[in-house]
């Protein structure tokens, strides 16, 4: 096979990926701008006869005034951008500690910690809600925040980095009166900025998606349902027989998300390259 050959494959290989990616968004996009007798119409075409923006401001309004869409949004951006925060700030400290510091018995916690990647997230779901429900916490903003507050992937992320970062220019801090902490703040974590920004975007996509914690964790309280919750709910009520404007909330939803992946695309593949991940 020649070069040019192998080329074009791989090209072609690209494209059928893309499509495979961008169709079911354009037909969301499509479904969403359609009138309520076009959306029901069995066609293929991904242009609506006559686009409507209606379906989105009723997708505001959700319907009934009972339903607190703008309020959805809200709690997404919130739980999204703390839990993000604290994975940041709990991983970077706990990655830092295993891969620099003298840590008692780090070689078992370590591995131990990392093992927890391999077990799926939803076998913690019973005991993390009967935990949260224990604290009396299970339709509050600390139930659908702290369960995301720390993770063994960011850990072994930025340990992977902290690990491979030459000791000669910590031993040189240390030469000009620098501590442990300073170093950590002032010389590993700037160096760490694109693999901190792959972690802190990849978190805030895993939370802001998210539905099943926050559909159980609001505790049945429609005003602290998340988007991604919300739309759940609204599947079974205000829009059951409505599907262009449930496209037109799930597009809304799909926004955020998108916004902050083309913002931080480069810091991301950057960080991947760094991280050594393939």
């Amino acid at each position: 096979m020649t070069p040019k050959v192998k080329k074009t494959l791989l090209v072609l290989l690209a494209v059928v990926v893309g499509l495979i990616f961008i169709v079911p968004i354009l037909w969301m996009l499509s479904i969403s701008l359609k009138s309520d007798t076009e959306a029901f119409l069995p066609s293929i075409s991904l242009i609506p006869a006559d686009p409507t923006f209606a379906n989105y401001t009723e997708a505001f309004v959700g319907g009934s005034l009972d339903v607190p869409i703008v309020r959805w949004i809200g709690n997404s951006l919130l739980s999204a951008t703390a839990g993000t925060v604290l994975v940041l700030v709990v991983d970077a400290l706990a990655a830092y500690a295993f891969a620099r510091l003298d840590v008692p018995f780090k070689k078992v916690l370590l591995p131990l910690v990392l093992s927890t990647l391999m077990i799926p997230p939803i076998t913690f779901f019973v005991p993390q809600y009967i935990l949260f429900q224990e604290l009396g916490m299970i339709g509050s903003f600390g139930a659908l925040i702290l369960p995301y507050s720390a993770g063994a992937f960011g850990v072994f992320l930025l340990y992977q980095f902290y690990r491979g970062f030459p000791k000669e220019v910590e031993e040189a801090a240390y030469m000009d009166g620098a501590n442990k902490w300073v170093i950590f703040i002032s010389v590993l974590l700037p160096s760490a900025k694109s693999i901190t920004w792959t972690l802190a975007v990849l978190t805030f996509m895993n939370i802001f998606n998210d539905y099943i914690w926050p559909y159980y964790a609001s505790g049945g309280d429609n005003a602290m349902f998340t988007l991604t919750a919300g739309i759940a709910v609204m599947t079974q009520g205000s829009f059951t027989n409505a599907p262009n404007k449930l496209m037109a909330l799930s597009t809304i939803a799909t926004v955020p998300v998108l916004i902050v992946f083309l913002l931080a695309q480069k810091s991301i593949v950057r960080g991947i390259t760094h991280s050594g991940i393939k």
